[in-house]
């Protein structure tokens, strides 16, 4: 068997990927065993499991040793989480100011929401008023709240239909949700605050179920440099 044993990776990464395009992998479920992965590519087992390392390492995966229900390699994120990671990594060294963050947020998603208003995908937006419906849910922890928020934002970039976007979303979901959490114990009232990001959640939602993109364009900027000055992270 002939396999250039350095881009291994690359042959399960890509794969992780169209499983989960297609649905027929999701976060939570496993990866099928060595062997099997292995016979299933093509490859060895020595790369399969050194390939598997690689996707723990870039955070898409998490393995445990054993052979318990909770042995194997679980998928935990998206392949876009290797990006993620970096631009947290960043985000730490002050490489990437919050500011900087902000900004493409406010590029990215003014765009994101007029395309997914035109394109208005019933099923896509069905989702991403589910999350919302989680958030509604009373007594839910702030960290919780700030996932399903994060999430509900790389629904609207997937709502485009345009898969480069949706990937620059998915990644930057990890930064977003990393400056959000260290701005709430600068918020003077989080019950308050939940409940006007749920309300400015909804009217992005509705304007862009509308088909208006300019007032959904409108709304989510407001709703992004809103959360910032009120966090004091442009302080």
């Amino acid at each position: 068997m002939i396999e250039v044993r350095s881009r291994t990776h690359e042959l399960v990464l890509q794969h992780v990927e169209d499983e989960l395009s297609s649905g027929r992998l999701r976060i939570g479920a496993k990866l099928p065993a060595e062997r099997a992965l292995a016979a299933q590519l093509g490859i060895s087992r020595a790369s399969t499991r050194e390939a598997i390392r690689v996707l723990e390492a870039m955070g898409i995966v998490r393995t445990a040793a054993g052979s318990g229900p909770d042995a194997g390699a679980v998928v935990v994120a998206e392949p876009a989480a290797g990006l993620t990671s970096a631009l947290r990594l960043h985000l730490a060294s002050s490489h990437l100011p919050i500011g900087d963050v902000v900004q493409t947020r406010v590029l990215l998603e003014s765009w994101s929401v007029r395309a997914a208003a035109a394109a208005r995908d019933s099923q896509r937006l069905a989702a991403a008023s589910s999350l919302l419906d989680a958030m509604d849910e009373p007594d839910r922890p702030a960290l919780d709240f700030h996932l399903l928020d994060a999430e509900f934002h790389v629904a609207l970039a997937r709502a485009t239909g345009n898969e480069v976007v949706a990937a620059m979303m998915t990644a930057l979901r990890g930064a977003i949700h990393s400056y959000v959490v260290e701005a709430v114990p600068n918020l003077p009232d989080w019950a308050a605050t939940a409940r006007r990001l749920r309300r400015q959640h909804r009217a992005i939602l509705g304007a862009i179920g509308d088909g208006d993109g300019e007032r959904a364009a409108k709304l989510v900027v407001r709703h992004i440099e809103g959360f910032y000055r009120e966090a004091k992270l442009d302080s």
